[in-house]
């Protein structure tokens, strides 16, 4: 982040000084919204929750080492040398900070959103892109409505453009962020089963994910899912509100960009012919499933837009690497290897991960797989599918862990899977799994993150030795 002075961040979340500081040319670095990472000259912006009060942690963020702070609350007392900046909510003035900072920079904001692949599709755009230009994006999957302000508040003038990925959870979310992102160019990576049971059907998910472009730029381009049923009909669905370019990837040679000819080595990468409107290439993507090839393709399309070559895409999409947790495969000695899957899960990732499982080298494979959340109604009849999929693929073994993948278990157990554990806890079932353990063994790892699956690929690292 730019230095900000105290003057300019009043006028951007249009503030009212607190107490007797006066100097407005006193200058911030830095935004924190956690009083544990402050360092000297932060700006402390204490964050509301149903739960939480970070005002309660205004005094030991600033004795931290912090400039000042803003607050929804005079305070009875203030520090001397602080700042105090009273606002009406500190959760919309991160958004108009953030806002009013991003608009300093002349440069182009593609956004990312979607049900599943946000993250990958996120990681493999920034890694092309970056073979040409300065890029910044989004840590992790911070991509929510604080995640999202702080990642543009780490603009500064060596970026050249900014990759951001935007999550929902809820009805009418998305277009807060869109607001923050002004977008340039949108990404949409599919419309599936996530979150369901907050929007109640994939149509009205496609609703939300739509609100994106509410606040895009002029002349802002699409890049959709050619082989998603609902992202083909995503400009009907948005009634003439918006009207720019858009363009669709996918494995139909009949779409703007699109992959083919896909070949596996099964340990560490695919291969695939990838084909523009610009001509056609042979790409190594350094990462398992088939279903790579669709942030392969996005990136491709958003590259060429910023004028980048075959060859310079091909080189990004060499470099790309996944953030922790996303289908990271680790090899361990006697032919073991994790496939640690673990950030995330919902019906459509769970059978994208059994297919590399099924399809990946080693003589015993087993299926670690939890609990999927936000589900609703549906909950049952989708864990019950993942189990039906196992079923049809070559996997020998599931060891199911949580309420919800008790149906896992009963349907992989009825579509006879070789062998079925299911277990409440993750602690009995890495005692099983200690017992399962054999040389040339390959254990896919996966469920929703509140399962916390991080314990049993820690567990099975402690367990098996280093390659």
């Amino acid at each position: 982040m730019e230095a900000l002075t105290l003057k300019e961040i009043l006028e951007a979340v249009k503030g009212r000084l607190l107490g007797d500081f006066t100097d407005l040319e006193v200058t911030v670095d830095r935004v924190e919204t956690d009083s544990r990472a402050i360092t000297g000259g932060s700006l402390f912006l204490p964050l509301m929750g149903e739960r939480f009060d970070g005002h309660a942690y205004i005094n030991q963020a600033l004795e931290s080492g912090a400039a000042g702070c803003l607050t929804q609350r005079e305070r009875e007392s203030y520090l001397p040398g602080k700042f105090y900046i009273k606002v009406d909510s500190t959760h919309r003035a991160l958004r108009d900070l953030a806002v009013w900072y991003k608009n300093r920079f002349d440069i182009p904001v593609v956004a990312i959103t979607g049900s599943v692949g946000k993250t990958t599709t996120k990681d493999m755009i920034a890694s092309v892109l970056s073979e040409k230009f300065s890029v910044l994006k989004t840590e992790g999957n911070k991509n929510n409505d604080i995640g999202l302000p702080m990642t543009l508040l780490r603009l500064s003038r060596e970026h050249e453009i900014a990759v951001v990925e935007l999550g929902i959870n809820h009805p009418g979310e998305m277009e807060f962020l869109s607001a923050i992102a002004q977008p340039d160019i949108v990404c949409v990576t599919n419309i599936g089963d996530s979150h369901i049971e907050n929007f109640g059907c994939r149509e009205n998910t496609l609703k939300a994910k739509l609100e994106i472009f509410r606040h895009a730029k002029p002349g802002c381009a699409a890049v959709l899912n050619g082989d998603d049923e609902l992202l083909r009909k995503a400009r009907e669905s948005m009634d003439g509100q918006w009207t720019g370019s858009m363009v669709y990837v996918g494995r139909d040679r009949g779409l703007d960009y699109w992959a083919g000819d896909l070949e596996s080595d099964w340990r560490s990468q695919i291969s695939c012919d990838v084909t523009t409107p610009k001509g056609s290439c042979r790409m190594d993507i350094p990462a398992l499933g088939e279903h790579m090839i669709y942030p392969t393709l996005m990136a491709a399309a958003v590259a060429e837009r910023f004028g980048m070559t075959l060859e310079e895409i091909a080189a990004g999409v060499h470099n790309f690497a996944p953030t922790k947790m996303r289908m990271n495969i680790l090899p361990r000695a006697q032919g073991i290897t994790i496939l640690d899957d673990g950030y995330n899960a919902n019906p459509q990732s769970m059978r994208a991960a059994i297919q590399v499982l099924d399809g990946y080298t080693g003589d015993y494979k087993i299926a670690v797989l939890g609990d999927m959340f936000e589900l609703g109604p549906l909950a049952e009849i989708l864990h019950a599918g993942v189990g039906e999929f196992l079923g049809r693929s070559h996997v020998n073994c599931l060891v199911a862990v949580g309420e919800l993948a008790k149906n896992i278990y009963d349907s992989a157990l009825t579509s006879q899977v070789p062998e079925c554990y299911h277990f409440d806890t993750k602690e009995r079932a890495m005692l099983t799994l200690h017992d399962l353990l054999r040389p040339n063994t390959t254990i896919l790892v996966k469920a929703s993150r509140g399962m916390e699956f991080e314990t049993i690929t820690d567990y099975l690292k402690s367990v098996t030795e280093e390659e």
